[in-house]
This record gives C-alpha cells, sequence and structure tokens, in this order.
C-alpha cells in the first residue's frame, strides 16, 4: 500500500480490518510459527484485493451496477485490473517456483522486508534478495506482456 500512487481509494486500514474479520472467522488452527501466520495473513489479503478487483471488473461490465455496502475496500477500475494482471502471473510464477510466489506475497501483500521474509522462511537473506530479484524480473515481463 504504501508504494501505490497519490489519490488512490485502497485505504490500508480497511484492508487490514478486514483480513483480521477473515482470520478470525475461519476455524484456523493454532499457527505453527511466525511464517505461518504471516503466510496465512498475506495470502488472506491477496485474496481480499483480488475479490475485490474482481467485483469491481464485474461492475464496470454491467454497465455500472453498484458493488455492495458491506465492501470496505474502494478501488478505482484502472486499479483492479493491475491486481487482477498481478494475481494471474502471480498463479503462473507458483506454478514454476511457489517459494518465489511465496516470498512475493509476503512482499507485497503482507508487507515484509527481506530480512523478515528470510526470517519467516527459515532461508537466508542472499537467497531471499537473489529470489525477489528473479521473481520480480519474472513479474515484470510477465505482466508488460499482458499490456501489449
Amino acid at each position: 500500500m504504501r508504494n501505490e500512487r497519490p489519490g488512490c481509494t485502497l485505504q490500508p486500514t480497511a484492508l487490514i480490518h478486514e483480513a483480521y474479520m477473515q482470520l478470525v472467522r475461519q476455524d484456523l488452527p493454532d499457527f505453527q510459527s511466525r511464517a505461518h501466520f504471516y503466510g496465512v495473513a498475506a495470502h488472506i489479503m491477496r485474496q481480499l484485493l483480488v475479490s475485490h478487483a474482481r467485483r469491481v471488473r464485474a461492475q464496470k461490465r454491467s454497465g455500472g451496477e453498484r458493488v455492495p455496502m458491506e465492501d470496505n475496500l474502494p478501488m478505482p477500475a484502472e486499479q483492479s485490473e493491475e491486481v487482477l494482471a498481478l494475481h494471474e502471473a502471480l498463479e503462473r510464477l507458483a506454478a514454476r517456483d511457489a517459494r518465489k510466489a511465496k516470498i512475493i506475497e509476503l512482499k507485497y501483500f503482507g508487507g515484509l522486508d527481506r530480512a523478515e521474509i528470510g526470517a519467516a522462511l527459515g532461508i537466508e537473506l542472499s537467497a531471499v534478495k537473489r529470489e525477489v530479484a528473479v521473481a520480480e524480473a519474472w513479474l515484470k515481463r510477465a505482466l508488460a506482456g499482458k499490456r501489449s
């Protein structure tokens, strides 16, 4: 969220609140570790953003039908398309390399820095740096191909 452009209507507080509500509603086992918690939380935030982006896309295609009131994550249609493109690219990356996809999910949806990702996943900082660089380059190419 901190890297979003100025004027973004998506509110971090709303996203965190919705993620917390999802965590509370689910019948989750006790978290086995910090990594397990961060992984679940990052995945929930990603799913919330993707679900919202799909609703915005559906609203756009239906000729302006309103998004339900319980949806607390306002997002412009342009941004929703970016979220969906990123989600699809991450799914393709996960099929190729699940660890790189998890690292990107923790970084961008969980807000963890590289040191925290390494600690959470039990891998060296140098490996995280390397995998982030490779995954970001792969995603950049995948997303550029999508826009063409």
